[in-house]
C-alpha cells in the first residue's frame, strides 16, 4: 500500500517547481529562481555542444574520413617504395644500362658537322652497287623535340639485285637512315635499259640537336607560352 505522505510531498514539489517558472522576466534572468536558472544553463550548454559538433567537429569528421580514404593508396605507395628500396641495387644497375643504351643510340645520330659525310656515304653506297643516281636531293630539315630530321629524295636505276643490295647497305650504315614511300618499276624505255629497274624513295636521316639549337628551341617555346598566356588574359 502506497504511503500517502510521499504523494503529498511530490505534489508539493511539482507545485513549487511550477511556481518558480511563473512570471519570469526575460530581461532580468539574474533574479530568476534556482530551477529556471539551472534548466537555462543546461539548455545553453547543450546548444553550445550541438553548435560545436556541427560547426567544428563535423568538419573535422569529414577531414578524418578523407584521411581514412587516403590510407589504402598510402599503403600501396609504401609497399611500392619498400619494394624499390629492396631492389635499389638492381634498379641502379638497370639505370646504368639504360643510360649506356641511350648513349649508343645517340652515337648513331650524327651531329650537324657530320651530315655531309653521311650524305656522301649514302651516295657512295649506291655508286658502289653500280647504280645510276637520277635524283639525290636533300629536303628541308624538320626540327623535333630532341633531334632534327632530314628527308632526301632519291631515284636510282639499276638491276634488281643491285637495288636490293643498295637498300641493305643503307640499313647497315653506322648512322640511322630509313627509307620511305618506295616505288620500284621497270626502267626499260629502250633496248639498252631492258631488264633494269628504277627505285624512287625518300631516305630520312636524323641528327641530334647541338646545345645552341636546344637552347634556341627552349627559348621559342617559353616565348610561345608567354604569348599564349598574354592572349588569354
Amino acid at each position: 500500500m502506497a504511503n500517502p505522505n510521499i504523494n503529498i510531498d511530490l505534489n508539493a514539489w511539482f507545485e513549487d517547481a511550477q511556481q518558480q517558472f511563473r512570471g519570469l522576466n526575460p530581461n532580468e534572468p539574474g533574479q530568476w529562481p534556482i530551477l529556471p536558472k539551472l534548466l537555462t544553463f543546461v539548455a545553453t550548454a547543450a546548444g553550445v555542444v550541438a553548435l560545436g559538433w556541427f560547426g567544428l567537429l563535423s568538419g573535422q569528421s569529414d577531414e578524418l574520413q578523407a584521411e581514412r580514404d587516403k590510407e589504402p593508396r598510402l599503403k600501396e605507395e609504401y609497399r611500392s617504395k619498400v619494394a624499390q628500396a629492396v631492389n635499389l641495387g638492381e634498379l641502379r644497375k638497370q639505370r646504368i644500362q639504360v643510360e649506356e643504351y641511350v648513349k649508343q643510340l645517340e652515337k648513331q645520330l650524327p651531329g650537324k658537322a657530320e651530315m655531309d659525310a653521311l650524305l656522301s656515304d649514302i651516295n657512295q653506297a649506291g655508286l658502289g652497287r653500280g647504280l645510276e643516281f637520277d635524283l639525290f636531293r636533300p629536303g628541308q630539315v624538320a626540327v623535333k623535340d630532341y633531334y632534327a630530321e632530314l628527308p632526301i629524295s632519291i631515284r636510282v636505276t639499276g638491276r634488281y639485285h643491285d637495288i636490293g643490295s643498295f637498300t641493305a647497305d643503307i640499313a647497315n650504315l653506322s648512322r640511322i637512315v630509313t627509307l620511305h614511300n618506295l616505288v620500284i618499276a621497270s626502267a626499260a624505255k629502250d633496248k639498252d635499259q631492258q631488264g633494269n629497274l628504277y627505285m624512287e624513295a625518300t631516305a630520312r636521316t636524323y641528327r641530334y640537336l647541338d646545345q645552341a639549337e636546344l637552347e634556341a628551341m627552349r627559348a621559342d617555346k617559353a616565348k610561345q607560352k608567354k604569348n599564349e598566356k598574354g592572349g588569354k588574359q
